[in-house]
């Protein structure tokens, strides 16, 4: 696993430390599940796929570039 910092404001993270204690988990797993609930829901999201193309596009060329 890798580790990470993360920063929010302090009214956010009390609301996120009742929500972990509500559900008897960690409050480094409820981020963890908002994070992959948000990746998941990205997948279905047809303008971020669109984006998402365009952004391999873009990057395809410039790493063919490099392999050069």
């Amino acid at each position: 696993m890798k580790a990470m910092t993360l920063r929010i404001e302090e009214k956010l993270a009390r609301e996120l430390e009742a929500v972990a204690r509500v559900e008897d988990i960690t409050v480094s797993e409820a981020v963890r599940r908002a994070i992959t609930d948000h990746v998941e829901a990205k997948r279905s999201d047809h303008a971020f796929q669109k984006r998402l193309d365009r952004f391999m596009d873009e990057n395809r060329a410039i790493l063919e570039r490099l392999a050069r």
